[in-house]
């Protein structure tokens, strides 16, 4: 019997193995939710599928997301990692890592953990929307929209509303595989 899925994933076995095992799973670990953080902002502007068949290379340039490690890039790496074809390059991008990752680590001395911060926004545990049509799932939704301008307050970059609701469907904080899709059962 076929399983059902989101429309979305049909597309190839890369999508679809990310839709099984990962993609609105809760996630609560750092070290996660760092990485997703990274992929979705250089997803800005660009497909997810080029961010996801290039996860293995951003892994091996990022030092295995390690945030600690990033956040003390100065520009010779920066430099190497423009020239890593594996990956976007994209300055700007780059940059942004090393300054989300810096972020990432003061938001972490503040509240504990960074997963404490940012599970706060939909009360530390998954908001579930439901949706009967991949036209029912928002772009962007009041939550993000206030995480957005909080992680722009506190200096992260890259995350607009529209990223940030990308990773909060990444990381389970919200439940947005469609009713009639098996991971719901």
């Amino acid at each position: 019997m076929k399983k059902i899925r989101c429309g979305w994933c049909e597309k190839d076995d890369l999508y679809r193995k990310y839709h099984d095992e990962e993609w609105g799973r809760p996630v609560y670990d750092d070290k996660t939710i760092f990485e997703f953080l990274v992929l979705e902002s250089f997803q800005a502007g660009l497909s997810w599928y080029t961010i996801l068949s290039k996860r293995g290379n951003f892994k091996k340039a990022f030092d295995d997301f390690n945030f600690e490690k990033i956040a003390l890039y100065h520009d010779e790496k920066i430099e190497e990692l423009m020239n890593d074809s594996g990956i976007i390059r994209n300055r700007l991008k780059i940059k942004a890592t090393v300054t989300n990752a810096q972020k990432f680590q003061e938001v972490q001395k503040e509240f504990g953990s960074f997963s404490a911060y940012i599970w706060d926004f939909v009360g530390g545990k998954p908001l579930d929307n439901a949706p009967q049509a991949l036209s029912d799932v928002p772009a962007t939704t009041e939550i993000s929209d206030l995480l957005a301008k909080d992680l722009k307050k506190r200096g992260f970059k890259f995350m607009g509303s529209t990223v940030v609701y990308a990773h909060m469907q990444a990381t389970g904080m919200v439940n947005d595989h469609l009713e009639s899709c098996f991971i719901r059962k």
